[in-house]
């Protein structure tokens, strides 16, 4: 019984602690969306002013979350961006691949 127990106990836990894109959303909005534009598909203007060939979002979530605090290429790490707003704001953006 006490197994049980445990066992619905840690199923319960770990789906509160899920990402949430709705709250990934408005992190989005506040840090990435000028660069990535509002689709994730980028910023024309941001990418000729960075000489960087524009494309969209793409990434696992390991390597999503790895961009975003130690950058890569011409992005710069986003430090600001941590915990559960960088779970979020990566649900968000798997969001925007369907």
């Amino acid at each position: 019984m006490k197994i049980n127990f445990l066992i619905i106990a840690a199923l319960t836990a770990s789906s509160t602690w899920a990402a949430d894109a709705t709250a990934g959303k408005a992190v989005f909005a506040t840090k990435c969306k000028s660069c990535h534009g509002a689709d994730g598909e980028g910023n024309p203007a941001i990418a000729k002013a960075m000489k960087v060939e524009m494309k969209p979002l793409s990434a696992s979530t390991a390597d999503a979350n790895a961009v975003v605090t130690k950058g890569q290429g011409k992005m710069k790490p986003v430090s600001s961006v941590t915990g559960a707003d960088l779970d979020n704001v990566v649900a968000y953006v798997k969001s925007l691949k369907k």
